[in-house]
């Protein structure tokens, strides 16, 4: 760990920002290629059903961020002050903490689903393919929890290429069981379910035994750490609540949109938007993934004091989540219906309102991504209350009014305009916050 003291920052950011970006991409593949398979081999309402399911996903990635998140930005944290037995215990409260919440979204799903799914806008056209999908994935969301929770513990102790490797090799499985579930086996949606399922306790079972057994772990998982300590939790939470936040704050504008797109166009639109979603994912992942890489080196020089450690790795993660982003977008304009198409079984009113929506929905993705390293940079120096307050005001005072007002003057493109709008705003408010607190003059 202590040449993040003092090697190269493009260096250092190379080495834990691509492993991390992987890994970022590997979690996103869990999602998009469910949607390719789904789409393409089952049909445009399977795919407005897995859209449904969105928001509750949205909800089960929050709670992975508040404990995962929070638990790698401490360890971080924690042994770059030298304090080696308390990142030990970060590790085990984490894994308790994985455990209570999913027994409680076990229960809690499995007696209120379908009630659930229909409060977030499932119709008699998609209320089946959602709830056979989400009933599975809520039986073994603790090891969903566990191979997206783990992996920034992984990073944070300084091995990021043994947290990309055991997510590769998660997607690699879950790419491989989809054809066999869904077509092979006749399994149809459930299938797709239950191959993200099995993908995700393998990535479990390969992290546990990494923080039990590899000679390579920084950071040992013991028994004695799996019981709760309130001053640990108490960190863990403070600073895994902005992401956890943003999450909800995300799953709430999904479950608005989807009602607003019932309510100005139909089921295929709310499918159009979860292939949009998943392409907005593919990008912002990217750009989490690079300042997650970046985050053991800013929250570990920022424990040493060496504040221009933390400057420079700031304004390099601006620079490429800038630039990533304008190849990005520009990819996006020229080619809309190459998106669309890879998720879609040739609906072309599908294609007709995906490709439009596409556009609009994600032009100023420029502006999302300093949002996005801002609110992240924040959260790494442990200023969790203005990450907090930056993902408040994208997700609900300035999404949401947006979400209710545009559609009224523009209709369907109005729903879509919401997304870009807000990216305005809350861009150029990350921007002014980071030059504020950061004291950088120029990126």
């Amino acid at each position: 760990m202590e040449n993040i003291g003092t090697k190269k920052i493009s260096s250092l950011l190379l080495e834990y920002s691509v492993p991390a970006i992987m890994g970022m991409l590997v979690f996103a593949l869990y999602n998009i290629v469910d949607r390719i398979f789904i789409g393409r081999g089952i049909g445009a309402y399977a795919m407005a059903g897995l859209s449904i399911t969105f928001p509750l996903f949205t909800i089960y990635i929050a709670v992975g961020m508040l404990i995962g998140f929070g638990g790698g930005a401490l360890v971080s944290l924690k042994l770059g002050a030298n304090k080696k037995k308390d990142a030990e215990v970060v590790l085990g409260n984490v894994i308790t903490l994985f455990t209570i919440f999913s027994i409680v979204l076990m229960i809690f799903g499995g007696l209120f689903l379908n009630k659930i799914l229909v409060l977030f806008g499932a119709t008699e056209n998609t209320i089946v393919y959602a709830s056979e999908y989400m009933s599975i994935i809520n039986k073994l969301v603790f090891f969903n929890f566990l191979g997206m929770g783990l992996n920034n513990i992984i990073r944070a102790e300084g091995n990021p290429k043994i947290g990309m490797i055991y997510m590769i090799l998660g997607a690699v499985i879950n790419i491989i069981l989809d054809p066999i579930f869904i077509f092979t086996f006749d399994m149809g949606i459930k299938g797709a379910a239950y191959a993200t399922a099995l993908s995700n306790v393998v990535s479990s079972v390969l992290t546990i035994y990494h923080f039990m057994y590899s000679e390579k772990s920084n950071v040992k998982l013991k028994l004695k750490n799996l019981k709760l300590n309130k001053k640990i939790t108490k960190e863990i939470f403070s600073i895994g609540f902005s992401p956890f936040i943003l999450q909800l704050g995300a799953s709430l504008t999904a479950i608005v949109l989807n009602k607003t797109l019932l309510s100005y166009s139909n089921d295929l639109a709310v499918g159009a938007m979860g292939i949009i979603n998943s392409v907005y994912m593919f990008i912002s992942l990217i750009i989490t993934g690079l300042i997650q890489g970046a985050q053991p080196i800013i929250g570990y020089n920022y424990a040493a004091k060496k504040y221009d450690r933390v400057k420079q790795t700031l304004k390099l993660s601006l620079r490429i989540a800038i630039g990533l982003s304008v190849i990005l977008t520009g990819l996006i304009f020229s080619i809309p219906h190459f998106f669309i198409n890879l998720f879609s079984d040739g609906n072309e009113q599908l294609l007709f309102i995906g490709s439009n929506g596409i556009k609009i929905y994600l032009s100023f993705m420029i502006f999302n991504s300093i949002y996005i390293i801002g609110s992240n940079y924040f959260q790494a120096i442990g200023n969790s209350k203005l990450s907090t307050k930056l993902n408040l005001l994208r997700q609900i005072v300035v999404f949401l009014p947006l979400l209710f007002i545009l559609p009224k003057v523009f209709g369907l493109n109005g729903v879509w305009m919401a997304a870009p709008v807000s990216d305005l705003i809350v861009g150029v408010f990350t921007f002014l916050a980071l030059k504020k607190k950061s004291t950088f003059i120029m990126i």
